[in-house]
């Protein structure tokens, strides 16, 4: 048996996993919500992992509070730099791989064409600096790892923008949604097969990856599709990101390329109309 420790076991991508757990019979999964096991404690981590046998480790643990990630700066550092550290620290001591999970707000925003593992990181909010950090902690101090970056995750567990826009269409007549971010819905439920896969498969080509579904599409093109599946009676308008105001700035446009995980790893994205679909079944 394969010995998997999941970490944020509470939130969304670690439910998902879960969800789907019985399909890999050769994996033993251990869930993890912070109360368990805070992974920003170093010496609580370093226990932990010295008293524990895993193979792998998945990190879905993350501050994933964008713009309130402005205000408690040392709280998104505690658990997306530090939890980072000591858990990449752990996992060289007892020779665990680290799959850790990340996201396109490592980048600035202002390419022109879908982001590559390659490209250089300029994070413009204090979440995508924080991410950022734990992917450098990460990679310098474990030779062992695989970093997914993905995007705009949902799922039908936890809060995200699908469940969010279904609720609103039955509270209001009318609503608003930016018209001027670019990028990718990507359905957790994927993302976790995509993570399962790699381990099933037991590959050694370590790195860092970009995983989201396909195609690119704004906010709005994206709430616009969600009332269509769910037939959703609301006046859907555009707007724009001055006029909305938020406390943390988005990148403009956060697609990312997925060519590497298709051709290294044989992993190959849906495209987001059909997950979106999937995941709709499942929350109705």
């Amino acid at each position: 048996m394969i010995k998997v420790l999941v970490t944020g076991g509470k939130g969304q991508l670690a439910q998902c996993i879960q969800s789907i757990s019985n399909d890999y019979p050769s994996l033993d999964f251990v869930f993890l919500g912070s109360s368990d096991l805070d992974i920003s404690n170093k010496k609580e981590v370093e226990n932990y992992f010295s008293k524990n046998h895993f193979d792998y480790c998945i990190n879905c643990a993350a501050y994933t509070a964008v713009d309130k990630a402005e205000e408690e700066l040392e709280i998104a550092k505690k658990v997306n730099v530090t939890g980072a550290k000591s858990l990449a620290i752990a996992c060289k001591k007892n020779n665990v791989i680290l799959i850790h999970i990340s996201t396109d707000f490592v980048f600035d925003g202002t390419a022109k064409s879908p982001y590559t593992e390659e490209d250089t990181t300029n994070p413009i909010s204090v979440y995508g600096k924080t991410k950022r950090d734990g992917e450098l902690e990460i990679t310098s101090n474990l030779p062992q790892y695989f970093i997914i970056r993905t995007s705009w995750l949902y799922s039908e567990f936890a809060g995200n923008f699908v469940k969010t826009m279904l609720r609103l269409s039955k509270e209001r007549e009318e609503l608003s949604v930016v018209d001027d971010q670019t990028g990718c819905p990507t359905y957790a439920k994927d993302l976790a097969e995509v993570i399962l896969k790699i381990i099933d498969s037991q590959s050694k080509k370590f790195g860092i990856y970009h995983y989201s579904n396909q195609g690119q599409i704004t906010w709005y093109d994206f709430a616009k599709e969600i009332f269509k599946q769910s037939k959703a009676d609301i006046n859907l308008y555009k707007t724009d990101s001055k006029t909305f105001k938020t406390l943390a700035t988005r990148p403009n446009y956060s697609v990312l390329n997925t060519s590497k995980i298709h051709s290294l790893l044989n992993l190959e994205p849906i495209q987001w109309e059909k997950s979106l679909e999937k995941c709709l079944k499942k929350i109705n």
